[in-house]
């Protein structure tokens, strides 16, 4: 398991990390997720060695602090996947296990070749290779020597959306059936919700939130945390609580986040409003409204409704699509 209590990376006087503290223990996924400049890249750096940091850092209750990067039994897999070009797929693959002289070298390749997708590509070179595929590879030549984790920095961010998403689907499952413990950094949310089942949100250098997603999705700690999660916009102060009975909620926060589709036009329900403007989707239109006591907020409709900027709608709510932000956030 690997622990981390107050860790901390400054670059000549700048705090870059502050006071990190988590716990992944085996076999878990943990994505952290955060904007550029957030410290997610220099947290995965300080766990591989790549960092001095202070704080205490350990595996299995044993001090990692001196430990060279290369003797902490760590895999770093690098977001443009860095192959040996002048090697085929095999070679790369089994690129640590040769340096090793690992036993049935050979057997381990086809077994992580099968692993991630790619039988028959054994000779083909990473110039041959799509963006996916040179990942797929890059996934297995990490995962080779069995590390006791595996740090991936940004490994979907170089590919295009769609690919990036079946990509994404593909990791989770390849880590789950290799029983990897994996800490993944990423600037994207919904990455983050495919791979793992855990998650921390770090901003400006501190960990703010972290738990298993489900619990970090439906309970952000703070507004900036839900809209950084996907939330569409979040309410305060009357117009939050207007919001929480529409729900048939309990008035118990100051605050609450509102996903797009918490909101939806229907035949009858406790919210009106105008609609300021309209947008078509290919499963939905999608709206921005203004209700009294809300201001502008988002909403959803079928494609059969009629509802253009300047017509009365009437909206129902639905509250698991609702989450209260904590008094003081």
């Amino acid at each position: 398991m690997l622990s981390l209590r107050d860790v901390s990376v400054s670059y000549d006087g700048a705090p870059a990390l502050l006071d990190a503290s988590l716990d992944l223990a085996d076999g878990q996924v943990l994505a952290v997720l955060g904007p550029s400049g957030s410290g997610k890249s220099t947290l995965l750096r300080a766990i591989a060695g790549l960092e001095p940091s202070s704080g205490r850092m350990s595996w299995d209750g044993d001090d990692l602090a001196g430990v060279p990067t290369h003797k902490r039994g760590f895999a770093l897999m690098f977001q443009d996947g860095q192959l040996f070009g002048h090697l085929t797929v095999a070679r790369n693959v089994g690129y640590a296990l040769r340096l090793r002289r690992t036993p049935d070298a050979a057997a381990r390749v086809r077994e992580l070749l099968a692993l991630v997708g790619l039988e028959g590509y054994e000779d083909r070179l990473p110039a041959t290779l799509s963006g996916g595929e040179r990942q797929r590879v890059a996934l297995a030549r990490s995962l080779a020597v069995r590390p006791r984790l595996l740090l991936l920095d940004e490994p979907l961010s170089a590919l295009d959306a769609g690919l990036r998403g079946r990509l994404a689907t593909d990791l989770a499952r390849i880590l789950r059936e290799a029983g990897t413990t994996a800490l993944m950094v990423t600037h994207d949310h919904e990455e983050a919700f495919a791979v793992a089942d855990r998650l921390a949100v770090m901003r400006d250098g501190r960990i703010v939130q972290q738990g298993g997603i489900g619990e970090v999705w439906q309970a952000p700690a703070d507004a900036a945390t839900a809209l950084f999660l996907g939330y569409a916009r979040v309410l305060d102060g009357e117009a939050a609580h207007t919001l929480l009975r529409a729900a048939g909620l309990p008035v118990g926060t100051d605050a609450v986040a509102v996903r797009r589709s918490a909101l939806a036009v229907a035949d009858a329900g406790p919210l009106a409003g105008t609609v300021s403007s309209a947008r078509v989707t290919p499963g939905q239109i999608r709206l921005v409204v203004d209700v009294d006591g809300l201001g502008e907020v988002d909403a959803v409709a079928r494609l059969d409704t009629h509802a253009a900027p300047g017509d009365e709608v009437v909206l129902g709510v639905d509250a698991s699509r609702l989450a209260a932000i904590p008094a003081g956030h």
